[in-house]
């Protein structure tokens, strides 16, 4: 007499937003996969979806709601978290048949609106069916995000982040180096290191020493930057606020340690503006420290990302933010029109509001001047050798990454005679041309 084996329940997941929400969606993949949930990847083929949503500005909100209507159009099962889950009103008025709404970071809250909606299989056995050690991932399998800590101590006017995250809280560094090496043995050959501040890790713990492998490792960038540039694969940092010991990565980028590569959010440059968003306003000695940046490290890459038209911004201070990024040099730029956020302090400031069509004259004036500054700098890799990082192959050949270019929000390598490799190989090239964001280069 046969008997049928009960299928796997099965989830279908939609991540958005930033890596620290899709490092948010791993988590909880991993877990329902360790319970014997089956992940799949069509509304029609899951038992309920859970869309993890972005709640940053308006527009991000606005597409998380468009992405709950078209699960509930198809699926009709749909659970909702992430940072618009604060936000449990709202997301309800406009679809008041979601089965569960819950905010960033509540993973077993996920999992439990999960198991309410589709009960786990009573046979399984997580000692048998194994997920793998490094977990489920969304991304390509040579690189990964590495998240350090959750939410942020800072008060900007024009975020609610810490209202949604909370205030800062470090992982304990042996937790996360544990999970790094896991993710080398795995495959990975890029760890992109993300929090909401990472230079901030261990504040809150006043830096306390913890282990691994047996050896003390303080819970702070520096040592923690250290201890990565022992697993052999390139290391990256996002979200870098330039506080003063920052300057201390700087040896271990010139090094070789970790990529030369800073994101530094550095959002204005008119000290004005700086204080009206509740920034550091250290203009000028930010310059004469990217200026010894470069001189203890010349390939030093800096990206960041600026805000145009906040409230007060006056054409001088948009002149200011244009002559200040002509001295300051950097290689990847992103530039957003402000949008004002329901819930963030800037609502309340007692300033004049930058016209719509302003907004875009700046924007668009912003990327020309970027771009013409993105470009000769890039010119002058041409005839340069590069380790490049594959991330995909066709039968163009292959496009990958150098140490620039951090994936998905900065620029491509690519490489003209790369048909014969595959995604995760790194190989030396030589670059051959360039324009305003990617490079092509030769196999060397």
């Amino acid at each position: 007499m046969s008997t049928t084996t009960p299928a796997n329940p099965k989830v279908g997941f939609v991540s958005l937003g930033c890596p620290k929400a899709l490092v948010d969606s791993e988590r909880i993949l991993t877990q329902l996969r360790m319970e014997g949930y089956d992940v799949v990847s069509t509304y029609q083929d899951a038992d309920v979806v859970v869309v993890n949503t972005c709640g940053f500005i308006d527009s991000a909100k606005a597409e998380s709601l468009e992405v709950i209507g078209e699960a509930i159009k198809e699926n009709g099962k749909v659970i909702v978290t992430g940072c618009m889950g604060v936000e449990e009103g709202n997301i309800r008025n406009v679809h008041p048949s979601v089965l569960a709404v819950t905010g960033p970071q509540q993973y077993e809250q996920v999992v439990n609106a999960v198991h309410d909606v589709v009960p786990p299989r009573k046979d399984h056995n997580p000692l048998i069916d194994l997920v793998p050690p490094q977990g489920i991932k969304l991304t390509p399998r040579h690189y990964a995000y590495l998240k350090i800590s959750e939410g942020c101590n800072h008060s900007c006017s024009f975020c609610i982040i810490p209202s949604m995250r909370g205030k800062l809280v470090s992982r304990p560094v042996g937790d996360v180096l544990d999970e790094a090496q896991r993710l080398v043995k795995s495959g990975v050959k890029e760890l992109l290191v993300i929090s909401q501040d990472t230079s901030a890790y261990g504040v809150d713990v006043k830096y306390r020493t913890g282990f691994w492998n047996g050896a003390p490792v303080k819970t702070r960038m520096t040592e923690l930057c250290e201890a990565l540039s022992t697993l052999g694969v390139w290391v990256r940092l996002h979200y870098v606020y330039p506080y003063p010991h920052v300057d201390e990565l700087i040896p271990l980028m010139a090094a070789g340690k970790i990529l030369p590569y800073l994101d530094i959010p550095f959002q204005h440059a008119s000290p004005k503006v700086l204080k009206a968003m509740k920034r550091p306003a250290f203009e000028d000695k930010t310059l004469a420290r990217i200026k010894n940046w470069r001189e203890i490290c010349p390939d030093l890459i800096i990206r960041s990302t600026f805000i145009v038209g906040f409230p007060g911004e006056t054409e001088e201070d948009f002149q200011y933010l244009l002559n200040w990024l002509t001295e300051a040099q950097l290689d990847r730029v992103g530039c957003f029109q402000y949008s004002p956020v329901e819930g963030a302090p800037a609502n309340d400031l007692d300033l004049e509001i930058v016209a719509d069509d302003v907004k875009q004259d700046r924007w668009d004036r912003f990327m020309a001047h970027q771009q013409a500054i993105s470009s000769a700098r890039l010119q002058m890799r041409i005839g340069r050798e590069i380790e490049v990082l594959v991330d995909e192959v066709d039968e163009q050949g292959a496009v990958g990454r150098c140490f620039f270019d951090a994936p998905e929000i900065d620029g491509n390598v690519f490489i003209d005679n790369g048909s014969n490799l595959k995604p995760g190989d790194k190989v030396w090239c030589k670059v051959t041309d360039a324009d305003e964001y990617d490079l092509w280069a030769e196999q060397i």
